[in-house]
């Protein structure tokens, strides 16, 4: 079970594609967002389980799910969420006489990794590794050290239509995040896609949503030919085809970033106020591909797990990745041999 946010639930695809290769006899419902159901498509013996925000939801709502999910006659319960609905859902069916675990999120590690001084600097493991972990408190240990990833998604015509047949190197920009803090300023982000546009060898197309975010991306793209927006032009089902036919994905610590790596696509990040060391890098990425800010000018980086704490003082602390540091990482990915 895990219903939230968009890149968490992302996060769950690689440990249940790795889970579902390593163990074919064993069957997996995701409980999850009607939304997010295209995410575990193709991975084999998965069946998704629809959470109805209405049905589902309240204080009888969850009783309600406990007696829809009983028809599945499920053995154990892989809690990756651990908040207040799944440790309901957990417990009943921990009462029942099922086993079930939950992941670890380590929030006193983090308190100590992100407090203003003091702190203890060093990374922490990976989500993949806890979530892996709760199956192997089920009794299944999860090896994700050698990944295998799934071929890339069919363009259909109404892709094609926005994108045109590929000729070029495919890069995805996803400037947003859900936290300011998290976010490189527009006008050095500017600076990064107009040199890559620069490459007649690069085709890029930019990621959002919402009215506000697709104004921004127009205003990116100076209506360059080699520049396409592509929020607000496709569903989620189609953007998934898009991202997993991208060259790179250059994306702010957000859910582009764990959707594209999910299909192991190169990624690169920005970290403004979070850090990869909180254990939210993209899945079997380099460390070398998250730039991050400089800790030298900015000492009590990072300043918080998810980016929505500010710190006086630090609102500038992404001006310090230079847009020809981002630039040059892409291009040096781009050129490596795959």
């Amino acid at each position: 079970m895990r219903l939230s946010a968009m890149g968490d639930v992302a996060m769950t695809v690689p440990v249940l594609r790795a889970f579902a290769a390593q163990y074919p006899d064993i069957k997996i419902t995701v409980i999850s967002r009607p939304f997010f159901k295209p995410l575990f498509a193709g991975i084999p013996n998965l069946n998704f389980f629809a959470f109805d925000a209405k049905r589902h939801n309240g204080f009888w709502g969850l009783p309600r799910l406990y007696h829809d999910l009983q028809p599945l006659k499920i053995d154990a319960f892989a809690d990756l969420h651990n908040v207040l609905r799944s440790k309901v859902i957990r417990t009943l069916f921990d009462l029942s006489g099922k086993k079930t675990a939950s992941v670890d999120k380590a929030r006193r590690a983090k308190r100590k990794l992100t407090k203003p001084t003091d702190k203890i600097f060093e990374p922490l493991p990976t989500m993949f590794q806890r979530h892996a972990g709760v199956f192997g408190t089920l009794g299944f240990t999860v090896d994700l050290s050698n990944p295998v990833f799934p071929s890339k998604l069919e363009l259909t015509s109404e892709v094609l239509q926005i994108t045109g047949e590929k000729s070029r190197k495919w890069i995805g920009i996803a400037p947003f995040a859900q936290y300011e803090s998290k976010v490189y300023p527009a006008d050095l982000m500017q600076n990064v896609i107009d040199t890559l546009a620069e490459n007649p060898q690069y085709h890029l197309f930019l990621f959002g949503g919402g009215k506000k975010e697709i104004e921004k991306l127009n205003k990116f793209s100076h209506n360059k030919s080699n520049i396409t927006v592509v929020a607000g032009k496709l569903k989620f089902e189609q953007e998934l085809q898009l991202i997993s036919n991208l060259d790179l994905m250059l994306s702010m610590d957000s859910g582009n970033a764990h959707i594209a790596a999910m299909f192991g696509i190169k990624v690169v990040t920005l970290w403004g106020a979070t850090h990869p060391f909180t254990g939210f890098s993209p899945f079997a990425q380099p460390l070398e591909n998250a730039l991050v800010s400089d800790r030298k000018k900015f000492p009590a980086l990072p300043t918080s797990v998810y980016g929505n704490k500010k710190v006086a003082g630090y609102e500038d602390a992404m001006r310090t990745i230079s847009p020809e540091s981002v630039v040059s990482k892409i291009t040096k990915l781009l050129t490596e041999k795959p």
